[in-house]
């Protein structure tokens, strides 16, 4: 839903209003001008994540590991323990070293196809 503050020029604003109200954050009337001054010169800081305790290494070296950091993950974002941008970034890491491990694997399998085929070369 957009802002249904309307400008002095007539224009509606084209904002997206804030959920479940008519208005968006610039022109709600239920916040102070003080307020919005505060959030215009914090300029998103609070948006950074602030980790209280860091989470413990953990040594990943196949697939079954990553498995388990995504597992852990889930719990600690279903028990609230964990932050949901650093579970999003947690869970995009682990698919490019999934990836990753998928590409090393196809690599020795070829390596081996390899010098299967140059095995048989030099025998006939």
């Amino acid at each position: 839903m957009r802002c249904s503050f309307t400008k002095p020029d007539g224009e509606q604003c084209n904002a997206n209003a804030m959920s479940g109200l008519d208005f968006c954050y610039t022109h709600n009337p239920d916040i102070s001008d003080e307020e919005k001054r505060e959030a215009k010169q914090r300029g998103g800081q609070n948006r950074a994540v602030a980790i209280s305790e860091p989470l413990p290494p953990l040594a990943i070296a196949e697939p079954n590991d990553a498995v388990l950091l995504i597992v852990d993950t889930i719990n600690r974002v279903r028990a609230g323990e964990l932050d949901i941008r650093v579970a999003n970034c947690l869970g995009f890491l682990t698919d490019k070293l999934l990836k990753a491990f998928e590409v090393s694997k196809l690599n020795d399998r070829v390596e081996i196809i390899e010098r299967v085929i140059l095995e048989k070369k030099t025998r006939y």
